[in-house]
């Protein structure tokens, strides 16, 4: 894997290592008169590490040199890194105000969001004996995310400057509350985080008390971006791209299918678990699974609140069956 690459004279794209099967995230350099803007700078392991001391030391840089530091959103992949990166450049940390929220309810005092997860997927059929690795797992990104930056709140809807450019700021949700996009209408760029993804279709997953029905922010959020004129998107994972217009309608469809594919699984009633079993298999190590069965909970959800399906409870457990 190559140490970076330079697009458009502009944009240095850094693959910086992820312990998962997506292997990579994409953090971008942008160059201004004032110093560097860091987009996403990934997560906190030894090799991400590694992976920047030789970035910047084969582009010449040191910390100083950046001079800010702006995230997409607050998952662990795009948010772990930031504190480390703010203890040496000084640099500020920007992020919007919604994804901040989640920062304190996942990895924040005492972390609320574990058991109150962990509660639902136990209610939606998860068996018992899974529970407690789950939350190790859940438990072990807080070292993967520390420490945490001081932050400032990314204004969405107010232009916000990459490098020497100003550019749009738009509040895409469904991936993540408080996701945010970058759009240069010169020169048609689009810095779209994981909202909009070649190849991979975004997780989209279902977390108690925060939005309570992603999968209709997220098919929302991307009808809206459709309409943007876009010559180049930097994605979060995988490598830019040009189709901006046909990989939106894609994931459009895509999500679609999935949803008529769940529902045609309910006509004998099966908890969120069963149907995430189904659907995504039974070789998922616990990552995969946290994040499959919370979009399989988006996606039924969103079915119920359409009328598609509806819910049953019993026994302490909840079921989903067709109408």
């Amino acid at each position: 894997m190559s140490l970076y690459t330079t697009h458009n004279d502009t944009y240095i794209q850094v693959k910086v290592p992820l312990p998962f099967p997506l292997r990579w995230v994409n953090s971008y350099l942008i160059r201004g008169n004032e110093g560097f803007t860091l987009i996403d700078p990934g997560l906190h392991t030894e090799a991400a590490i590694q992976h920047w001391e030789a970035v910047l030391q084969e582009l010449k840089l040191n910390y100083r040199d950046i001079e800010q530091i702006v995230l997409t959103h607050h998952h662990p992949d795009h948010y772990g890194v930031a504190g480390w990166f703010q203890e040496r450049s000084g640099a500020p940390v920007y992020i919007s105000s919604a994804g901040y929220d989640q920062v304190h309810l996942l990895w924040g005092e005492e972390q609320p969001m574990t058991g109150t997860l962990l509660s639902l997927f136990a209610k939606h059929g998860m068996p018992q004996e899974m529970i407690e690795p789950m939350k190790d797992n859940l438990d072990s990104f807080v070292e993967m995310v520390s420490p945490q930056p001081k932050v400032t709140f990314i204004t969405i809807g107010e232009p916000f400057r990459l490098g020497d450019r100003m550019y749009d700021t738009i509040h895409t949700p469904g991936h993540a509350l408080g996701h945010v996009c970058f759009y240069h209408a010169d020169t048609k760029v689009m810095i779209c985080g994981d909202h909009v993804l070649p190849q991979i279709s975004p997780n989209v997953s279902y977390l108690p008390d925060v939005d309570e029905n992603p999968l209709a922010s997220f098919l929302q959020s991307l009808e809206q971006m459709r309409q943007f004129d876009v010559n180049w998107a930097y994605p979060g994972h995988r490598e830019p791209f040009q189709t901006w217009s046909k990989r939106t309608q894609e994931l459009l469809t895509h999500h679609e299918d999935r949803l008529e594919q769940m529902r045609s699984q309910l006509e004998p009633q099966l908890t969120a678990y069963q149907v995430c079993r189904a659907t995504f298999g039974d070789r998922l190590s616990l990552h995969q699974l946290r994040f499959a069965l919370s979009e399989t909970l988006a996606h039924l959800i969103y079915l119920e609140q359409a009328d598609r399906i509806q819910r049953i409870e019993k026994d302490g457990m909840i079921y989903f069956q067709t109408v």
